[in-house]
């Protein structure tokens, strides 16, 4: 892919506009036994999710599950006049399969109404059999704000990181400290408080070693994005309809084919979702964008850059045509977190954390099919990230935002402030830069470049066609910051053979760290802005949770230093030229018990770590990239005149 093509990418292509809501927020509040808080009145409904009790004979027998649901019908239609015989045809119902969750799911032979689904699912409440009901609902890709009519600029020469356009459009990445910037065609400048402070957290961490699984739209080919998973992934959508392939059923590879709904098979009046509130939309590669802002390959000279850059990207298809069954999603959850699906190969490469920004709404119960696979994921320690939703809305009321032991991600712009559009509330655990779409993050006005996260992207309508780059606004674009901080979290630990924190540990690790907002949001968004150095450095047994710049040391080579410290990480540098052989660090004498790990700052090197039972530790590089190499010592408690040595023999 040339310049050419580079440029003409950073122009917007997508349409301005946000998820509408087509039903009256704050619906019935779900029930111990079922959940009808997610039925809408303009959409109709003939699969439903049930999870019978253990020891029951509809659990293991799926003929008997079918009668009972045929059964709670015949009882439904008593209260429901257009169920009854000579209103409409007499809906029969049939076993679908069973869910990774342990739950079944049982289909009706036409869609029922929205009051036709809520008296079914009271009366298959009824059966004692029965620990929950709800309806297979379709949940949506959180629907970004695209930029439009940015032209695109040259990019000033970039620090820190040489990828062509990364210093000119990804304030989302650096530091919020109000150094002022101009991003991308602007005319003006905007001071940056609210970036996630990447930048500085590559000198710790880069995500070596850590599957990071996005489920969402699936992957297109790109070459500034490691597709080495993709064809490991899988696309988890059944249905034909949504898929877009010519017969119903699952297919390995998480590629996505597009999800665009401008054929009249997708207009409402059809059965589709197109409607005048749910506008046709050309395909988004939704799922690229948000894969790229997780691990696109950074310091390659090309296009953009990732936050953690070497973590492998596991794409999981979800989402198609008007959306994505809860039940797939439910699946494709427990088989990203490494547990068994039916009918799906076991997955190879379980995640450590997955990204979900996508949502639906409807309040999400304890027992609900979701909860239930994100329960199981965090379970087998999976940390579960999702978007906290896109309609100015109180994330409560949204699913799978509200589930249990997730972490919700609101979004803030440039400036710090609560994006408009994002959703709030208690619910929130932090927010990150997702872009304010206007001017100083402001509700309306002027559409500015600084108001979009960026990445990869591709040029096709329907199909995929040339890879590319462009600006996304969203909870779902805030969404990965908070994935890639936890995965650069995860490598680095790994880096330093310290134990891996567990989901609940990250949670905590991220909103202590967090960067107090600006100013007080106008809505709970949660700890703070995402802070990714100090998040990572915390991690590593910093508690200083500083989120300026790192104190990292110099080194001379050949010359050693003494290092002390309470538990916290140290990171000491050292410049090597083109040339060099035989790189050595290491650490010796002193008291206490302390790890090193070696990262090199340029691309080419993966982290290489040393711990014993002493202060004695080396890392030894035979051949090092010329570049900025980085040494970070750690330690479980205090140690003190430890001597730190790096040397190498000059070219």
């Amino acid at each position: 892919m040339g310049n050419r093509i580079l440029a003409r990418s950073l122009v917007a292509s997508f349409v301005l506009a946000a998820a509408p809501a087509i039903f009256a927020a704050g619906a019935a509040a779900p029930h111990a036994t079922f959940n009808v808080s997610t039925l809408r009145a303009s959409s109709g409904y003939d699969r439903f999710i049930i999870k019978y009790r253990d020891g029951t004979t509809q659990r293991t027998d799926h003929a008997a599950a079918a009668q009972a649901v045929s059964a709670a019908l015949s009882r439904a239609a008593a209260t429901t006049s257009s169920l009854r015989a000579g209103k409409s045809a007499a809906p029969l119902a049939s076993y679908s399969r069973k869910l990774g969750t342990g739950a079944d799911l049982v289909r009706i032979s036409r869609k029922l109404t929205a009051s036709e689904a809520d008296a079914l699912i009271r009366q298959i409440a009824t059966d004692p059999a029965v620990a929950h009901v709800q309806a297979d609902v379709m949940m949506q890709k959180v629907r970004d704000i695209s930029a439009t009519g940015l032209a695109a600029a040259a990019a000033p020469t970039p620090v820190v990181v040489n990828d062509q356009y990364y210093a000119r459009y990804q304030w989302h990445f650096r530091a919020p400290d109000g150094t002022a910037e101009k991003i991308g065609s602007d005319a003006s400048s905007y001071a940056n408080k609210g970036g996630s402070n990447v930048a500085n957290a590559w000198n710790l961490s880069d995500g070596t070693g850590v599957t990071v699984a996005v489920l969402d739209t699936g992957i297109t080919n790109h070459p500034d994005i490691d597709l080495s998973l993709a064809d490991a992934g899988y696309d988890f959508i059944i249905d034909s309809y949504v898929s877009g392939r010519a017969t119903d059923g699952r297919v390995p590879g998480g590629w996505d084919l597009g999800d665009w709904t401008t054929d009249d098979k997708y207009l409402a009046t059809n059965g589709g979702c197109v409607d005048a509130n749910n506008p046709a939309e050309d395909s988004s590669w939704h799922g690229t964008h948000v894969s790229g802002n997780v691990a696109e390959l950074t310091n390659n000279t090309t296009g953009m850059a990732g936050i953690a850059y070497k973590a492998k990207v596991l794409p999981v298809r979800v989402l198609g045509h008007c959306g994505g069954y809860s039940s797939d999603i439910a699946d494709a959850i427990v088989w990203a977190s490494g547990g068994h699906v039916d009918g799906v190969p076991d997955n190879t490469h379980p995640a450590q954390v997955i990204n979900m920004s996508l949502g639906g709404e409807g309040k999400c119960s304890d027992d609900d099919v979701t909860a239930d696979a994100i329960t199981g994921a965090i379970g087998r320690g999976t940390t579960v990230v999702v978007a906290a939703g896109n309609e100015n809305d109180d994330t409560a009321n949204y699913s799978p935002s509200s589930c249990p032991g997730v972490i919700a991600v609101a979004s803030n712009g440039i400036t710090g402030k609560r994006a408009y559009y994002s959703n709030y509330g208690t619910g929130v655990t932090l927010s990150a830069p997702g872009g304010g779409v206007y001017a100083n993050d402001a509700a309306s006005g002027t559409v500015v470049s600084a108001g979009f996260s960026w990445s990869a992207i591709n040029d096709g309508t329907h199909e995929p066609t040339t890879a590319d780059y462009g600006g996304m606004a969203g909870t779902s674009q805030a969404t990965p910051h908070v994935t890639g901080t936890v995965a650069l979290m995860l490598a680095a630990v790994k880096g330093a053979n310290l134990p891996t924190p567990t989901p609940a540990q990250i949670r905590t690790l991220l909103t202590s760290t967090a960067h107090p907002f600006p100013s007080t949001p106008d809505k709970a968004i949660g700890a703070g802005i995402v802070d990714a150095y100090a998040a990572v450095n915390k991690a590593l047994g910093n508690d200083s949770g500083n989120p300026g710049e790192p104190d990292v040391t110099a080194l001379t080579n050949g010359t050693s230093v003494k290092a002390s410290g309470d538990g916290s990480a140290k990171v000491y540098s050292i410049d090597v030229p083109s040339g060099a052989r035989t790189l050595v660090f290491t650490t010796s004498g002193g008291t206490g018990d302390v790890s090193i790990a070696v990262k090199n700052g340029t691309a080419g090197t993966e982290t290489v770590s040393a711990k014993k039972a002493t202060n004695n530790e080396t890392v030894t590089v035979a051949r090092p990239a010329a570049g900025t190499w980085y040494l970070t010592v750690t330690s479980p408690a205090a140690y003190a005149n430890v001597s730190v040595l790096a040397r190498f023999v000059a070219p």
